[in-house]
């Protein structure tokens, strides 16, 4: 059996991971993605604020050694999911199952202004740049802005408006500073009423206005105005941005996307092609697009190819459940635990914030590391 991982993200690492403990050498595992190597979404943040030097959060797929995993960087030209194939950069690869774990591509140009005038800290290039961005900024008006959803990591908006505050105080320009988190959702984690609670009085406590249900439609950059879908606007200084997402090109021109992302049953992450899998941010499961869900989601793939090969019926279903970690800024992390199960209404649950669970934050990272790249 040949397995093609389109992805080698969260989802596409923790598949390769399962099948080689499991199966060893028994299957042949390709895992394919452009990049180099792999950074955790967290760690943007980490590196965009000053804490971590780039090279401290790079991983790379050149360490990645497993029994029956190799990985291939090439570009993914095409997709046919009829005969499970890619046309790549490094020829045209078949596979018995396919998995697409492409994730959610930025599109930062369908919002006018945005590239002009804001700037975008969700890519890894784009975090980066935002590093010496903020470590020139004098002070003013910061706006968070969320452009539309789905978004990826719904917590880390939020997060960002926190560390933007210690990281003003720090530099002692906090007061000659407002901070304006902006974001079409009515709540800052709304499948966690608990969660935006508690990151709601972290706002208020610092200060930093929260404007729910509010559409970002352009910026002006030769008035540094945001212009939202009612015709109001907000000065900035420095806008940092959450640009729109979408499925990544090469899915969409594959026939798998339907209404922008790829539908799967959200059981057994199946598409409607034979044998072709899509887990993680670019599918519709029905959870938010966060690592962990990812993760989740292709351990449940893993285990029905494991159960396919040893010629068992498949009986492993997706539950929904993921645990995510949440930056209060002052060293203090929350831990939201939610479940979005399958026709039900998502159920969620917070817990600290507390340098304990901040330092549990630092094992989540290091652990995965530890198995998906067998190193430390």
């Amino acid at each position: 059996m040949r397995v093609l991982v389109l992805g080698a993200g969260f989802a596409g690492l923790e598949l390769s991971a399962t099948l080689s403990e499991q199966l060893g050498g028994e299957i042949e595992v390709l895992l394919l993605d452009r990049a180099d190597g792999f950074v955790f979404g967290f760690s943007k943040l980490d590196v965009m604020f000053g804490k971590l030097q780039p090279s401290a959060v790079f991983h790379s797929y050149e360490d990645l050694v497993k029994p029956g995993v190799r990985f291939v960087q090439t570009e993914i030209r095409s997709i046919d999911p009829g005969v499970k194939g890619v046309e790549t950069d490094d020829g045209t690869l078949e596979g018995d199952v396919m998995v697409v774990a492409l994730g959610a591509d930025l599109d930062p140009a369908a919002t006018p202004g945005l590239v002009e005038a804001g700037h975008e800290f969700y890519t890894v290039e784009g975090a980066y740049a935002t590093r010496e961005v903020l470590a020139a900024f004098p002070g003013g008006n910061v706006i968070v802005g969320v452009i539309s959803t789905p978004f990826k990591c719904p917590p880390a908006p939020g997060e960002t408006a926190l560390l933007t505050h210690d990281f003003l105080s720090a530099r002692g320009i906090r007061e000659s500073s407002t901070i304006s988190l902006v974001m079409p959702l009515p709540a800052p984690v709304p499948p966690s009423p608990a969660a935006s609670e508690a990151l709601l009085r972290a706002f208020e406590d610092r200060g930093i206005a929260f404007y729910p249900s509010t559409v970002v439609e352009r910026l002006d950059p030769a008035r540094r105005v945001a212009v939202f879908s009612d015709g109001a606007t907000m000065p900035f200084d420095l806008f940092l941005g959450v640009p729109r997402h979408r499925v990544p090109a090469v899915v969409e021109a594959s026939g798998l996307a339907v209404d922008g992302w790829v539908p799967v049953d959200p059981l057994t992450l199946e598409t409607r092609f034979a044998d072709v899998y899509a887990v993680g941010d670019v599918a519709s499961v029905g959870t938010p697009k966060a690592g962990v869900f990812s993760e989740g989601q292709a351990s449940i793939v893993a285990d029905r190819i494991i159960a396919r090969w040893r010629g068992q019926e498949p009986t492993a279903t997706y539950g929904g459940r993921g645990v995510c970690y949440v930056e209060f800024g002052q060293q203090l992390v929350g831990k939201v635990d939610v479940t979005f199960a399958a026709g039900e209404r998502p159920v969620g649950s917070l817990e600290g914030p507390s340098a304990e669970i901040a330092a549990e934050k630092l094992v989540f990272g290091s652990s995965r590391v530890a198995r998906w790249f067998d190193r430390s």
